[in-house]
């Protein structure tokens, strides 16, 4: 049974359709901003050094921004916070093209929501969380919250196509600056349409001032600290063993040519998108802390075993069936971190579990280069790998008894 208001089943399943879509718009945007943002900030003159110094305050920004709307959600209507969230996408799409000066610059990616990462840290995924969860029944809830996540990887993914546009753009008479301004207005206008559909969405329950909760986070408490410490370590792991590190170490162990890993990493998308909605199907025979450690154990086995076989076409086999498990655990720990706490404390728990993990991760890259100028190329990866078979047992450990209601 859906918390919060009843609805006819239909409703609910429309309403639902509704968050899909506004993510799909919102990850589009997101694909392609992501891309753009360095190249548009090149073009207006700032250096490698100034844009990276964006990038690190976009990154806290959000973080900053994400953790503050988990808690102020109890408060507040989450219906209301997710159009005033488009309206802030519009006002940053539009600030980016009045933005001339380097302070400017600064300014409106601490506060805006453009996200150079490809994190979930976002000002709207805390409120979509709770919005999703309340808009279905238990038995659905990991079925949406695979939807929610295969349809914004896909959105992402034609997003960073789109980021191809201004050449285009170029070609039929408009200047590169003018064209890299056309997309950051658009990237406002998926924000007024995101908002649209944001405004369908249902209003939460009314409550009285006296019935609220005092705190954003209250009985749930040491489950959500518990997960968001857990969730870290395996997101410290995952450092190890980005994207550009591990185009870095096909490069350099195996000589893989560009266009090779780039057709690499579109099938390793491919796969990880298409794997979300067989969490859901899995979760559901086997339990939702089971699918999250019975896919990933395999996963980081793979990688370790990739980053030691002397062979191209077995590690990339075993790099594609790594990609094709270690994502199984998006979804259905979405809908565990939903299910085991009180509807008031999902905005403020999906913060507090995805902000850590953002940061955690933001470290171990470093860490993980540093290995590979030394000429240890293949540790970081079995560092990953070991680090997330540490984390998934230790995951089972601790919550092997604290079941969903629809496992119960």
């Amino acid at each position: 049974m859906a918390r919060g208001v009843e609805q006819p089943n239909y409703e609910r399943k429309g309403r639902a359709a509704d968050i899909y879509a506004a993510r799909a718009l919102r990850d589009f945007g997101d694909g392609f901003a992501a891309v753009l943002l360095p190249v548009y900030l090149a073009a207006i003159g700032l250096g490698p050094l100034e844009i990276g110094v964006v990038a690190t305050v976009a990154l806290l920004g959000s973080a900053l921004l994400t953790l503050g709307i988990g808690f102020l959600a109890v408060h507040a209507d989450r219906r209301t916070l997710l159009v005033a969230a488009s309206g802030l996408m519009i006002a940053t799409g539009l600030a980016y093209t009045q933005s001339s000066t380097y302070a400017l610059v600064l300014l409106v990616a601490f506060v805006g929501t453009i996200n150079p990462s490809s994190g979930s840290v976002s000002i709207f995924v805390p409120l979509e969380h709770a919005v999703l969860s309340r808009l279905v029944a238990d038995a659905d809830r990991t079925k949406a919250f695979a939807r929610y996540s295969l349809l914004g990887a896909l959105a992402a993914a034609f997003g960073a196509l789109a980021a191809t546009s201004p050449d285009f753009l170029v070609t039929i008479g408009m200047s590169r600056l003018t064209a890299l301004k056309a997309m950051f207005v658009l990237y406002a206008v998926l924000g007024v349409a995101g908002g649209l559909i944001y405004a369908r969405v249902p209003a939460g329950p009314k409550t009285s001032p006296q019935d609220r909760p005092a705190a954003a986070l209250g009985p749930s408490r040491a489950i959500v600290y518990r997960l968001a410490a857990l969730f870290s370590i395996d997101a410290f792991a995952g450092g190890f063993a980005v994207q550009s590190l591990m185009a870095l170490w096909l490069f350099s162990k195996f000589g893989l040519s560009l266009s090779a890993a780039g057709m690499f990493f579109f099938w390793s998308g491919v796969l990880s998108a298409v794997s979300f909605p067989v969490a859901a199907w899995l979760s559901k025979r086997i339990g939702l802390v089971n699918t999250m450690v019975f896919t990933h154990i395999p996963s980081s086995i793979c990688l370790i075993l990739a980053a030691l076989v002397p062979n191209l076409d077995v590690s990339l086999a075993l790099l594609l069936v790594r990609a094709a498990l270690s994502q199984m655990d998006v979804p259905t720990r979405s809908s565990y971190v939903m299910a085991v706490v009180t509807p008031p404390e999902r905005p403020a728990a999906a913060s507090v579990t995805s902000v850590p993990r953002s940061l955690a991760a933001a470290a171990s890259p470093a860490i993980a280069g540093a290995l590979f100028a030394a000429g240890f190329e293949a540790w970081p990866l079995v560092i990953c790998g070991a680090l997330k078979i540490f984390y998934d047992l230790a995951l089972l450990w601790a919550f092997r008894h604290i079941k969903p209601p629809e496992e119960r």
